[in-house]
């Protein structure tokens, strides 16, 4: 009964025969000596078949073991959950992103040597799980069959230092997650611990905050401050974007456009693609392990693994980009990321409105003050809010500058890459630039669709003989629809709290920065320096 629950509410079809044969606590030894515990999940009668491989530091029981490892075997695929180093159960020291490539690399090796794999393996996941895909399948000789990678990114870095900024809310809600998910009942609702990890991300200095959230020390937290300034290499065993060209793999990925990952894996996408490999990837309008989502990506996953590793072809007969139009409310099939689109630029004029060109006017200031930071609601997160929000009060403050546009003569269908150009001056020179695109609807309540942020310091960007700097300001993709009658507006800000940590205008380390001083911004608008937003506009052609 549960069983055709699941499938029903995945929309997959109703499996049949037996109940899958799980073996727990299959031991993989690792070349330094460390063991690693895995499940299997076999269809009845298994006795040498392929293999899907999931590696996760969640847990290989309960609700991930029923998504993963039970639908898969229940619909002929045999699966094999393994925890990653130092986790529920496996030797060695869980350090987030260290020993990844070498763990699955012998695990898959591992695999192959064992009598009920017949050599072939794939992989599959989100998130983590996707990491642990790219840190194995560029590496591998013979190569995978298959990975199916969901909301994830072949390097995780840019996630967590978006535009040179760390990501505060995300890096503190995981940190937390992580350093208590093995405690009892720690997966259960708990009020009283989100309000406590909320509270946590305003905790100065910011390498205090896993204390602050749940008593004690987060490794993690402290490798992603410590290690939080410019060219430091700390995180080069993590990122595996200079192979994604040479991945010689069928990939299919599903991702949201509020997740946190969105930007990295359309840019692994592309970068697939132009290599003239054949990725496919589904879009939808979910942010980071939303429920909705994961009816959709189970299914992808499931239909890509059978095609390859069972022949059943039919999941293979569609186009490589599948996105949902937001605000449309439907589905567009395309064969490229991103699809042709008309560049269109709306200048930020003076006064607050948008137009198609720039206004000789004075610049327009505000003042960022990290002792009350400008805060940020909705967007890509990992928990609280997300997606989209009512904007009004944020824009009703004085440290954000509001640009907005006349009502829609007609819909405007916006698909693609976004980017802003703010001409700025700071006073002190250590500033973020934060930009966000709204939809303004006729009774005038701002959602957010996009945003970015770049973290300005001395000589970069460069500055000209009057100190102003061009801030090249990259936003999410996306694919949004806006409807006739609304308007557009653009957000200028000095950041956007808690989802990125205070900018304290000191240039001192997030390790120890706790004081900070205000900042006093000048954006300009004239025709020699006319900042600007620029949105891919989509003509249907």
């Amino acid at each position: 009964m549960l069983d055709r629950l699941v499938d029903k509410l995945f929309g997959l079809p109703r499996a049949e025969g037996p109940k899958p044969v799980v073996t727990r606590d299959l031991a993989a030894p690792m070349p330094d000596g460390v063991t690693l515990l895995a499940d299997r999940w076999a269809p009845a009668g298994t006795t040498s078949a392929p293999v899907v491989l999931i590696r996760t530091p969640y847990g290989r029981s309960g609700l991930l073991g029923r998504l993963f490892g039970d639908t898969f075997a229940r619909h002929g695929l045999q699966t094999v959950v393994q925890s990653t180093r130092g986790s529920f159960g496996s030797g060695g020291e869980f350090r987030p992103f260290h020993l990844e490539r070498e763990d699955g690399v012998a695990t898959v090796e591992w695999l192959r040597a064992q009598p009920w794999c017949d050599g072939r393996v794939a992989m599959a996941g989100a998130s983590y799980l996707g990491h642990t895909q790219w840190a194995v399948g560029p590496y591998l000789d013979p190569p995978l069959e298959a990975m199916c990678l969901g909301v994830t990114a072949s390097e995780f870095v840019s996630t967590f230092y978006p535009g040179g900024v760390l990501a505060a809310d995300n890096m503190v809600s995981w940190s937390a997650m992580i350093g208590r998910q093995e405690e009892r009942f720690a997966a259960l609702p708990n009020p009283v611990q989100k309000r406590k990890t909320r509270r946590a991300m305003a905790h100065l200095p910011l390498s205090g905050a896993d204390v602050a959230a749940i008593g004690k020390p987060v490794q993690f937290l402290q490798d992603v401050t410590s290690h939080f300034v410019p060219d430091d290499d700390y995180w080069v065993m993590s990122d595996h974007s200079a192979e994604v060209a040479k991945l010689d793999v069928p990939v299919s990925m599903v991702t949201g456009w509020y997740d946190l990952f969105i930007r990295g894996q359309l840019r692994d996408f592309r970068t697939l693609a132009e290599a003239g490999k054949e990725p496919r990837i589904t879009i939808g309008p979910w942010a980071h392990g939303e429920p909705a989502s994961m009816g959709p990506m189970i299914r992808d996953q499931l239909g890509f693994l059978r095609a390859h590793l069972l022949g059943d072809r039919a999941q293979l007969q569609r186009s490589p980009v599948r996105l949902f139009l937001q605000g449309a409310n439907s589905w567009l099939d395309f064969e490229s990321w991103p699809p042709p689109s008309t560049p269109t630029a709306s200048h930020l004029r003076p006064g607050g409105g948008l137009g198609e060109t720039a206004d000789e006017a004075r610049p327009t200031t505000f003042t960022y003050d990290p002792a009350d930071p400008t805060p940020a609601v909705g967007g890509p997160l990992l928990t609280g809010e997300w997606k989209q929000r009512d904007n009004q009060e944020v824009e009703a403050r004085p440290d954000v500058l509001v640009f907005t546009g006349e009502p829609l003569p007609a819909d405007l269908d916006v698909i693609g890459e976004v980017a802003a150009t703010v001409h700025v001056r700071t006073e002190l020179g250590h500033a973020d630039v934060y930009v966000r695109l709204c939809d303004v609807d006729p009774d005038g309540v701002s959602r957010n669709v996009t945003d970015g942020i770049l973290r300005l310091r001395p000589g970069f960007p460069s500055a000209d003989e009057e100190g102003v700097v061009t801030a090249e300001v990259g936003l999410d993709p996306t694919a949004y629809r806006f409807r006739r009658g609304h308007r557009l507006r653009v957000q200028v800000a000095g950041g956007g709290f808690p989802r990125f940590a205070r900018n304290h205008g000191t240039g001192e380390p997030v390790t120890s920065a706790v004081d900070g001083k205000p900042n006093r911004f000048e954006v300009f608008h004239d025709a020699a320096r006319p900042s600007r937003i620029t949105l891919p506009v989509f003509s249907g052609s």
